[in-house]
């Protein structure tokens, strides 16, 4: 269970993503820029350093299909990035924002992005062919408060968002000219900006929220330590709350139709799952002490991976650790979780996380045998 440990003045990672075929590793140092790594001779080299923001980058994104990066920042900027030979080259993206970025997302094909931001919008991104330029449609008048995540929904039109009002909603973003109507989806006769709903169900701030692979069932948390079920998306949807314990979640990932997992501020990924009835319960936490008689459970962290930038120069901050956190694979809050799905894939076996320890942790599902059946 080795960590890889670069020195930098940076202690905490503030978001990553992957490219397609996961070889490189694009994450914000907690600054204004964004590092590319690649895997070279059984190293992680810093290949690029994205500098074009002002601000703090809050969210990132690497499209699969496309390689495009797309990145957002406190700045109230976003850039489209396309490599070009050797370099990145960005394009900026008209976003019309008076508030941060705070999140962002490429659309299942990749023709759109969705940006939450700190004015209380969401804004729709696409390329404009005639302009040559990427241009927004923003969706207004809609959240009380700012924009904390955004999900897109399988069939490319229904995005769903989560807001530190509480609430979680779900909107049709059909632009004509982008989109292609589907006549088997209700979605696509919906006009741009319309909600197909909102659910009140947590009374604190809302947080990172996905969509189950189908598309028929929505997951997001509160800052309430619950995490919220949502069936039957739609008019009258029906939703399952989950109370726990622990510190509050930030992020959350669909592994399958049955199993979810959670991260947040107990620096431990939280496993739920559903019985055969279709009834969400807590089971256990991924990760379990760190010891020779635990070796075969908990995490599996990759030998080259790790703590990219877990000390300063000024030395290692193990000293600081709590008991808590101790022996576990992250040592502060984690904020991102990120699928390592490949192609064809129907469950997600492999993801990544990230926090404010500065550590990217790779975890391996196939390894748990207790967690097989919902897989």
């Amino acid at each position: 269970m080795a960590a890889v440990s670069v020195h930098q003045f940076a202690q905490c990672i503030t978001c990553h993503a992957w490219s397609p075929d996961h070889s490189m590793i694009a994450f914000c140092p907690n600054n204004n820029e964004v590092h590319i790594y690649k895997l070279l001779e059984g190293k992680w080299e810093k290949i690029h350093v994205l500098q074009k923001h002002d601000q703090i980058v809050s969210g990132v994104d690497w499209g699969a299909e496309s390689n495009r990066i797309v990145t957002v920042s406190h700045d109230r900027n976003s850039y489209v990035w396309s490599q070009e030979a050797t370099e990145w080259v960005p394009t900026l993206v008209i976003l019309r924002l008076n508030r941060a970025a705070l999140c962002v997302q490429w659309s299942p094909t990749e023709n759109k992005f969705a940006v939450g931001s700190g004015a209380k919008t969401v804004c729709i991104c696409y390329y404009e062919q005639e302009n040559n330029w990427w241009v927004s449609k923003v969706i207004r008048k809609k959240h009380d408060s700012s924009v904390t995540s955004v999900a897109w929904h399988p069939n490319n039109i229904l995005l769903a968002t989560t807001s530190t009002d509480g609430k979680c909603r779900v909107f049709s973003t059909f632009i004509k000219g982008v989109d292609v109507k589907n006549s088997a989806s209700a979605s696509s006769d919906s006009k741009f900006g319309e909600q197909i709903m909102q659910l009140d169900l947590s009374f604190s701030w809302a947080f990172g929220m996905k969509w189950s692979p189908s598309g028929n069932m929505l997951a997001y948390v509160g800052h309430n330590s619950m995490i919220y079920f949502v069936d039957d998306v739609g008019p009258s949807p029906s939703a399952q709350s989950v109370a726990f314990r622990d510190l509050p979640l930030r992020d959350v990932l669909f592994i399958s139709e049955r199993m979810v997992i959670g991260v947040g501020f107990d620096c431990n990924p939280m496993v739920f799952t559903a019985d055969r009835r279709g009834l969400w319960s807590f089971l256990r936490f991924l990760d379990e002490k760190i010891t020779s008689s635990s070796a075969k459970s908990g995490a599996q962290l990759s030998g080259k991976f790790g703590k990219f930038y877990g000390q300063s120069k000024y030395g290692s901050n193990d000293t600081n650790e709590t008991s808590r956190t101790h022996g576990r694979a992250h040592e502060n809050c984690i904020t991102n979780i990120v699928p390592l799905k490949e192609p064809g894939d129907t469950a997600v076996t492999r993801f990544s996380t990230s926090g404010l320890d500065g550590k990217v942790v790779i975890w391996e599902l196939q390894l748990q045998d207790d967690l097989s059946e919902y897989l």
